[in-house]
């Protein structure tokens, strides 16, 4: 049992980060919610209900997708530090976003974090494995979610 556990460890470790940074991000969201939804949205705006279920695809497919890449080792440090980054931009946001209000620092940090999702799936692409190609829906999700919180400071 311990030598499947040690075995596993970083597949549990990767799991457990995922779940932290989707639920601290979720606690952070809702928080803002009341002064959210008191904002002017462009008129193309994405429906709310989208949002939580692209939220959840994007960290299953990370934790699908890291768990089989940490299970076979090969994953480098500049994957796990690219993780470990997206994973404390995106809770850097909803905190400064939703929680704190902070319209532009939000977008400050957004963009910042949409430019390191997409080294992280540069980097993840250099493994030459078909399904990393399936993270590619983070970085576009975030391009889409940048251009909306960019349309909400110029609104607001």
């Amino acid at each position: 049992m311990k030598k499947i556990f040690r075995e596993n460890l970083s597949v549990i470790i990767c799991i457990i980060s995922i779940l932290i940074v989707a639920g601290l991000g979720s606690l952070f969201v809702n928080l803002g919610m009341e002064w959210f939804s008191q904002l002017s949205r462009p008129t193309q705006w994405v429906p709310n209900i989208v949002i939580p279920i692209v939220w959840t695809i994007i960290y299953l497919l990370f934790a699908i997708v890291l768990s089989i890449l940490y299970k076979n080792k090969i994953v480098d440090n500049i994957t796990t530090v690219l993780c470990i980054s997206n994973g404390i931009l995106n809770l850097l946001w909803c905190l400064t976003f939703f929680t704190f209000n902070l319209l532009l620092i939000g977008n400050l940090i957004i963009i910042i974090n949409t430019f390191m999702a997409t080294v992280l799936l540069i980097n993840l692409t250099k493994q030459k494995l078909w399904f990393v190609n399936l993270l590619w829906l983070y970085p576009i999700w975030l391009y889409i979610a940048t251009s909306l919180n960019l349309a909400l400071w110029i609104l607001n």
